[in-house]
């Protein structure tokens, strides 16, 4: 790990109700260049374009990849994220996101907060995830 981990633990076994299988953790010591990601939603990037709309896996699926894409670009990888926050527009939405996001995290464990806001910039958004990721000198 590019990182040290403190407290692992996987959301399975934290929240066995909520079929949810994250592999999180208490914090994270980090060293290196630090990277903080804006907020990502259901938005190419490339074309500004909302996509996925109604479909909250999907706008998931369209932020994680953006974060995947920025920290490739940034020259890190889903590895280095210490820090991610999720927001979701509804509480009936945190197990299909938890899903998404822990899929393309299996294996980080991050420390994660998850948010239930009123409302994001445009009615069409219903996640945002956004990522605060440290890159190994």
């Amino acid at each position: 790990m590019a990182h040290t981990r403190i407290r692992k633990f996987n959301t399975k076994d934290t929240y066995p109700e909520q079929n949810i299988d994250n592999d999180l953790c208490q914090a994270v010591v980090a060293r290196g260049t630090t990277v903080f990601l804006r907020g990502q939603i259901g938005q190419n990037l490339d074309t500004s374009e909302s996509v996925c709309i109604g479909d909250v896996k999907g706008q998931t699926e369209q932020a994680m990849y953006n974060i995947d894409m920025l920290l490739k670009e940034a020259g890190g990888k889903l590895e280095h994220i210490c820090k991610v926050t999720i927001y979701i527009s509804d509480p009936r939405f945190r197990e299909d996101v938890y899903r998404v996001v822990g899929r393309w995290l299996k294996g980080v464990f991050p420390v994660s907060t998850g948010i239930v806001v009123s409302a994001f910039a445009r009615p069409e958004y219903l996640v945002e995830v956004d990522a605060t990721a440290v890159i190994p000198d």
